[in-house]
């Protein structure tokens, strides 16, 4: 019973083994394919790393480097201009602003220029009728009469005196009223000189027609702009009103605010450069540095004057001012561009045989345009001048990302 038992299990037995065998030759080029595969995949994804990224070095082909515009230079020494920056604002030149009163109470008939009006030196701003102008006027002339009839008075009574006609005393009355009518005449024209009439005009002023006596014309002392008017037709004006403020803009003044801690770095003749964006810039020197500190604000003033022909720095603006306090010597000097952050630190990328590499650098003082770098980078040492932010972005790319 055993024997027969065994006799039927063995050819199960066997049927068992030879389907395990043939399943397994059937997996095993399937396998190998799948294994094949993976590793097919992990060498390409280890050879585009190492195309992209070498331990942190950088290689592109000269194809990228012309497109990205990359520079490089020698790392050396170089002059700093160290700067301090100031706060300002631009102002009208107060040498060049006129303000401008009647000099006599009147009502304003005329009014000839209006608000932003540009004028030259002489023009007729506006006309006014005033009786006291006319008072002033015939007065003069009352006084020219006098000086005319005291001179024919003198000379006759000096004849007759010279001939033992007329007593001494009539000789000298005579010569009196003749020095009084001539310091009345005086005080009569400085009169009108002070309201602007020359002496061309005085001598015409017989001549005039007697309406226009009362007439005074204002005129503008300076070229420039209206920036002021206080005028209308038919107000009456008294003689210390101001009705017109002309500025001539072609300069204008920077005042820079200088801070107590600043003040000792800050002088007059310093180079400055003043900016009011990126679009409006000029260079200039300081001409004043005010004695007074303001006990508001603790800074004092630094004025420049700026030459304005087109007009583009305007009265009110605020600007900075780039003063140049000193020029330094740096051991390492790099452009400012050639710098980036990187993982919080400051780097440069250095040359490094095909390739480009960051390194953290430690800077220093900077003037805008160049910056010191104290560590990280040596003397003749190739770095990337310009393009630095494009290495920067291809460095961080995900790997693999074209």
């Amino acid at each position: 019973m055993k024997n027969r038992l065994i006799q039927a299990l063995v050819p199960l037995i066997v049927l068992g083994g030879l389907s395990i065998v043939f399943i397994g030759l059937a997996w095993q080029p399937h396998a190998r394919a799948h294994a094949t595969g993976n590793e097919e995949r992990r060498n390409s994804e280890a050879s585009g790393h190492e195309s992209h990224e070498e331990n942190g070095l950088l290689r592109l082909d000269e194809k990228c480097v012309a497109e990205f515009g990359i520079e490089t230079a020698a790392a050396g020494p170089g002059k700093l201009n160290v700067s301090l920056t100031l706060p300002g604002e631009v102002a009208l030149n107060a040498d060049r602003l006129a303000h401008i009163v009647p000099h006599v109470p009147g009502v304003a008939s005329e009014v000839h220029k209006n608000l932003g009006d540009r004028v030259q030196a002489g023009a007729v701003l506006a006309v006014i009728e005033s009786r006291e102008l006319a008072d002033l006027k015939a007065a003069y002339l009352a006084a020219v009469e006098k000086v005319s009839l005291a001179q024919a008075l003198f000379t006759r009574e000096e004849g007759l005196w010279q001939q033992k006609i007329t007593a001494e005393q009539e000789y000298l009355k005579a010569r009196r009223e003749l020095a009084e009518a001539r310091i009345e005449l005086l005080a009569g024209e400085q009169k009108l000189h002070a309201l602007g009439f020359t002496e061309a005009y005085l001598a015409q002023l017989p001549k005039q027609p007697h309406e226009s006596f009362t007439q005074h014309q204002i005129l503008a002392p300076i070229d420039g702009t209206i920036i002021e008017k206080h005028i209308v037709l038919g107000e009456v004006l008294k003689d210390d009103r101001e009705c017109f403020a002309i500025a001539d803009q072609s300069s204008v003044w920077v005042n820079l605010n200088v801070y107590q801690n600043d003040l000792a770095r800050i002088q007059t003749k310093q180079k400055v450069t003043i900016a009011a964006g990126p679009s409006l810039q000029a260079e200039g020197t300081i001409s004043f540095l005010s004695s007074l500190v303001s006990p508001e604000t603790r800074t004092t003033v630094a004025r420049v004057v700026l030459a304005n022909p087109s007009g583009q720095w305007r009265a009110g603006l605020y600007v900075t001012g780039q003063v140049h306090v000193e020029e330094a010597e740096a051991g390492l000097l790099v452009p400012q561009e050639s710098l980036v952050r990187l993982e919080g630190t400051t780097a440069v990328f250095v040359k490094e045989g095909e390739g480009y590499r960051a390194r953290p650098v430690t800077t220093g003082r900077s003037d805008g345009a160049q910056t010191e770098v104290l560590s990280g980078l040596t003397p003749g040492q190739v770095y990337v001048t310009r393009g630095a932010f494009l290495l920067k972005s291809e460095l961080n790319k995900p790997t693999g990302e074209e």
